[in-house]
């Protein structure tokens, strides 16, 4: 029972954190400081909210519902939150090792393409930043080929620091954007 509690909570945040990300963070009349700093994350390369600030946010509610949970409903209450917040601390990490650092392997490569559609493709589409189980479910999820990276955004795992240009590692799946630059140009480098 505390396994499955456990697991629960994670699929738990797992929505959550679509539900945040569509709902709200992509909300342009909200003025919730989660639409506010998720808004300047897209807008800003390289912006995270801070980690204290998360904290701040995250502690009081994690810990109200681990103790409502667990007086409730006892131990599997209590691992329902656990897992829950076990997985919210592994979005944190994976997100910013997303923006951060170049995939290893298959997963990593996918992760970062499912991601980077949302920032370069459109806001509307993979809303999931951990798994795309509720982009699917919702219709939301898109494939987007080869991406678009505008020069502004690019990550630094992404480029080549001696060229400036996509890292050869990393062509099959982006293509820089220039301002200006002729998509014509861009397919010639893929």
């Amino acid at each position: 029972m505390i396994t499955v509690a456990f697991t629960a909570g994670a699929l738990g945040w797992s929505f959550t954190e679509y539900a945040l990300h569509r709902w709200v963070g992509h909300d342009p009349r909200s003025k919730r400081a989660f639409a506010v700093e998720h808004r300047t994350h897209h807008a800003q390369r390289g912006y995270f909210t801070p980690t204290g600030t998360k904290a701040l946010a995250a502690a009081p509610l994690l810990g109200a519902g681990a103790l409502g949970a667990g007086a409730l409903l006892g131990a599997p209450g209590v691992s329902f939150f656990a897992g829950f917040a076990a997985a919210y601390v592994g979005y944190e990490v994976l997100h910013r090792r997303l923006h951060t650092h170049g995939p290893r392997g298959p997963l990593g490569r996918f992760l970062r393409r499912h991601h980077f559609t949302h920032h370069f493709v459109g806001p509307q589409h993979n809303h999931g930043v951990t798994s795309p189980l509720w982009d699917k479910v919702f219709g939301t999820l898109r494939d987007p080929g080869v991406l678009r990276v505008p020069e502004k955004h690019a990550m630094d795992w992404l480029l080549d620091p001696a060229t400036g240009e996509v890292r050869e590692a990393y062509a099959r799946d982006y293509v820089l954007h220039r301002r200006g630059a002729p998509r014509a140009r861009e397919r010639a480098a893929a």
